[in-house]
């Protein structure tokens, strides 16, 4: 691993980790609507290509860790025949999160001003969840109506457990134990 010196003599690990945290610092400073890619860009000290190598937009810094692994729970459940295999997909998503910039986000969201750009952005995550869950059940032989509300259950319960830990402080608490304890409450229907 390549380290420099950056802005105030901290290492610098890697332009993806630069930009999140200049893009989290700005979002504290100036406000999440006030503060540009060009902004974020300037205090990380790289290109704006190299904002677009990383992220597809602004919002993208604070979801890029859960979105990977959302990308991974869509591959594992079209291969999945039962609940089970849901609720194993959905417990691996957990395993070794890092706290990173959408744990500050939500703890942070009012004074960042992007309560309803989180707010609208997990609600596409949890539906993209849903989907996937609901298509699992559903090719498992669950009716349409059960796979659609037992999917939107599941895409709740991963949303939900991502914000309790980091609510509970997410470099104190565990994220897999949050998971668990969602998918015990999805799982008790």
């Amino acid at each position: 691993m390549v380290t420099s010196r950056s802005r105030a003599g901290r290492p610098r690990v890697s332009s993806r980790e630069t930009l999140a945290e200049a893009a989290c610092e700005l979002f504290l400073e100036q406000g999440y609507d006030a503060t540009t890619v060009a902004d974020i860009t300037r205090r990380a000290g790289v290109s704006r290509s190299s904002f677009f190598n990383y992220f597809s937009s602004k919002s993208a810094v604070l979801w890029s860790g859960l979105d990977e692994r959302l990308d991974a729970i869509e591959r594992a459940l079209r291969s999945a025949s039962d609940v089970e295999d849901v609720a194993a997909a959905v417990a691996d998503l957990a395993q070794g999160f890092a706290p990173d910039a959408l744990a500050l986000a939500i703890v942070n969201d009012a004074a960042m001003g992007l309560s309803d750009e989180l707010a609208r952005d997990a609600a596409l995550r949890s539906a993209r969840v849903a989907a996937a869950v609901a298509e699992t059940l559903h090719r498992a032989g669950t009716g349409r109506l059960e796979s659609d509300i037992l999917g939107g259950a599941w895409g709740g319960a991963v949303l939900g457990a991502v914000r309790s830990w980091a609510r509970g402080g997410a470099g104190r608490s565990d994220l897999a134990q949050e998971m668990a304890r969602a998918i015990a409450l999805v799982r008790r229907r």
